[in-house]
């Protein structure tokens, strides 16, 4: 004769002392203490400060980043070789000649502004990450814009403040025979882009191993339930 089989009863008829050990029976957490707790993990969700606050920043870096090519471009007037010319005439004709015609001057005037952008976008990328301690692509935007505007300004600049652009002119106020420096010339325009791609590749490098990271989002574990027998 077997025994009726009883269904057992249902789990809130059970007293803490009948209910398993595998089994755990968890309350919702109110509503203002999961706020609480995921409220700091919700301000990460926003990229940054804020638009309006990454699109000030990024205005400001950009006039700042521009406005030093002057410097720049005084430091090229002083460092830059100087290119030696010389006037003859002949009748009431002059001619301008280089003193040195296998002289290396010219390129040396090239190398000077390049090495000396590279330098400027360094130290303008460095600045920028120790001042926002961020990326973000208004920032980008803003080293990359200030490095080509400071470097056409360092340019115009330099060519304004340098020799006399007339070489005719200059060869007949010094004299014939009498050697002067040709004007500040940049050849390779492409110099004028040093500044932004070296901002860019420093400050890149800076946000990958300094930058913070995103935080990883809370673990918690679930309710366990005991496998069936």
């Amino acid at each position: 004769m077997t025994a009726p089989l009883t269904p057992p009863p249902p789990p809130h008829d059970q007293s803490p002392h009948d209910q398993s050990p595998h089994q755990t029976w968890q309350a919702p957490p109110p509503a203002g203490e999961a706020a609480g707790e995921y409220g700091q993990y919700a301000a990460y969700g926003q990229d940054g400060p804020g638009m309006k606050t990454e699109l000030r920043e990024a205005a400001v870096i950009a006039v700042a980043v521009a406005v030093s090519g002057v410097l720049l471009g005084l430091l090229w007037l002083w460092l830059a070789p100087h290119v030696p010319l010389v006037g003859d005439q002949s009748g009431k004709s002059w001619a301008v000649y280089l003193k040195d015609s296998e002289g290396e001057q010219a390129a040396g005037v090239d190398g000077t502004f390049t090495l000396l952008a590279l330098a400027f976008g360094v130290v303008s990328a460095v600045v920028a990450f120790v001042w926002r301690r961020r990326g973000g692509v208004p920032l980008v935007v803003a080293l990359g814009v200030g490095g080509l505007l400071g470097s056409v300004l360092a340019w115009r600049l330099g060519v304004w403040m340098g020799p006399e652009q007339d070489v005719i002119a200059h060869a007949k106020a010094v004299g014939k025979g009498v050697t002067f420096s040709a004007p500040l010339k940049l050849g390779a325009k492409g110099a004028l882009l040093a500044w932004s791609l070296s901002a860019l590749v420093v400050h890149l490098g800076l946000t990958a191993l300094f930058g913070p990271r995103d935080p990883e989002p809370p673990y918690e574990d679930g309710p366990y339930t005991a496998p069936p027998a």
